[in-house]
């Protein structure tokens, strides 16, 4: 029997738990959040920003993402892929891509605003991504693009919820 049960909240601490042993807290992705959100919402918060994070971080496909990108820098780190996706992980080569694919999966989820945060931050590196990014920090060939992606996300999910709050109002 697995150490960790397949349900949601067990799933979930785990994921957390994980990301901060990777040096990710949920206060370094709702920054990110809060830099994508703040030219559009001047009044959010940092607890805005994180009560959509812990949202975003719910979903069993997010969850998956993050199991399954992490575990591959994981085994990059510890030399355990078979060549060359061994070379190709550890050094984060340019063309390979499948980490933006994984990574797509989750701003997927909150459409095509989050793919366009997503861009934004992947290109941008800000915050938590550029330590992450920095090669010197261990392999994070997924772990950079994943954040990222949770980070695009939330803002989404906030762009969205700020929509309707408006249209409410002007009904």
């Amino acid at each position: 029997m697995s150490e960790h049960p397949l349900n949601s909240e067990s799933c979930l601490d785990f994921v957390i738990e994980l990301l901060e042993k990777r040096g990710v807290s949920m206060n370094d992705i709702a920054e990110i959040v809060m830099f994508l959100q703040s030219k559009y919402i001047p009044d959010i918060t940092l607890d805005m920003c994180l009560d959509s994070v812990s949202s975003v971080l719910k979903k069993r496909e997010v969850q998956n993402a993050l199991l399954t990108g992490i575990q591959l820098d994981i085994l990059a780190e510890q030399k355990q892929l078979l060549p060359p996706l061994q070379a190709i992980i550890e050094t984060d080569e340019p063309l390979y891509g499948i980490d933006e694919v994984l990574a797509l999966a989750i701003v997927n989820l909150y459409g095509s605003i989050g793919f366009t945060n997503f861009g934004y931050v992947d290109k941008l590196k800000h915050g938590k991504l550029a330590d992450l990014n920095d090669k010197r920090n261990g392999v994070h060939t997924f772990l950079d693009d994943l954040v990222g992606a949770v980070a695009a996300a939330a803002s989404s999910r906030i762009a969205h919820r700020q929509k309707q709050q408006e249209e409410c109002v002007e009904s």
